[in-house]
């Protein structure tokens, strides 16, 4: 994991747990344990107060001072935060001053070379489902680095890591990215000590040709689709050493084979891509993307493929 010895993760300024920086110390405390070279975390939080702008009865300096009063009291609060947690490792604190929170993350990100950013999401008591903000969707994005929503789940020993591929693809594009989804699931797997899936969905008869071409044979087409689907699965499979019983092709949108099978095996973590075109390692931005990653109940790990450049840089 040498990508996360940079981390930096985003504290919620009214949340009452801070799930992401937890899950942050753990996942550090980890790597710390298991690699050479110590992690560096950071404990970000941007905030803003539009009442300060506006204040014209105080001068540009007068408005400078109690910007900065307020961020030297947020330094504090987020400092006696972990003192509370205890961790085993230092952390470094940075309070900022901006209207736009996920340009705020995503300079920082730019400026300081992170390989890592943690955030936690919001659950709504009513709906007990999780809410994501504008934020959650603009750090997935336009973030270089891969980028983890932590939601309530735990990290329990010989968990379940779900690797959401595309390998019914010829494409370059999403064979890469294929490779790295499942590099990162062996390697977080190991150090977290869980077990390896890969799952991968694939779209069944389109209903126009079934309709206007009375004679196709729409059995036929699904059963050709799916020896296709595992037959990829099992080569990729095989290339890492993973066993086929953790391997799961199914017929299906993206969005629902992936809740389905994360619900199946209980999933800590689901690992995605976050740039293509089609299938699960593909473009989960819009509708995809937030039924994918709204309706699971674990962590979400997004990863960008190589070359990615955000627009903000």
């Amino acid at each position: 994991m040498e990508t996360y010895q940079n981390i930096l993760v985003v504290i919620d300024p009214i949340a009452d747990e801070q799930k992401a920086l937890k899950r942050a110390i753990n996942l550090a405390t980890c790597i710390n344990a298991n690699g050479k070279n110590k992690v560096n975390l950071t404990a970000f939080l941007s905030i803003f107060d539009f009442s300060y702008e506006m204040t014209t009865i105080l001068s540009s300096d007068d408005r400078d001072v109690m910007r900065q009063s307020v961020i030297k009291d947020k330094e504090l609060w987020l400092t006696s935060l972990i003192n509370e947690l205890k961790p085993d490792i230092d952390i470094n604190c940075i309070v900022v001053w901006h209207n736009r929170p996920f340009e705020a993350i995503i300079e920082r990100v730019i400026k300081d070379n992170y390989g890592l950013v943690i955030k936690g999401t919001h659950q709504h008591d009513k709906l007990k489902s999780v809410i994501f903000t504008p934020t959650d969707w603009h750090i997935l994005r336009k973030c270089p680095c891969p980028v983890l929503l932590v939601k309530d789940h735990e990290w329990p020993i010989d968990g379940n890591i779900i690797a959401a591929l595309n390998v019914g693809s010829d494409e370059a594009e999403h064979h890469s990215l294929n490779v790295k989804i499942t590099e990162e699931a062996k390697q977080l797997a190991q150090l977290i000590q869980a077990n390896v899936h890969l799952v991968n969905s694939f779209p069944g008869t389109p209903v126009n040709i079934a309709i206007e071409i009375p004679e196709f044979n729409s059995n036929e087409y699904n059963d050709t689709m799916l020896k296709h689907h595992e037959q990829a699965m099992i080569a990729h499979a095989n290339k890492f050493d993973i066993s086929i019983v953790n391997t799961h092709v199914e017929e299906g949108l993206p969005e629902t084979v992936i809740e389905q099978i994360a619900a199946k095996i209980d999933a800590e973590l689901v690992i995605l891509g976050t740039i293509g075109r089609t299938g699960l390692s593909a473009a989960l931005i819009g509708n995809t993307a937030e039924h994918v990653i709204d309706q699971l109940n674990c962590d979400v790990l997004a990863l960008k493929p190589d070359g990615y450049v955000s627009p903000l840089q």
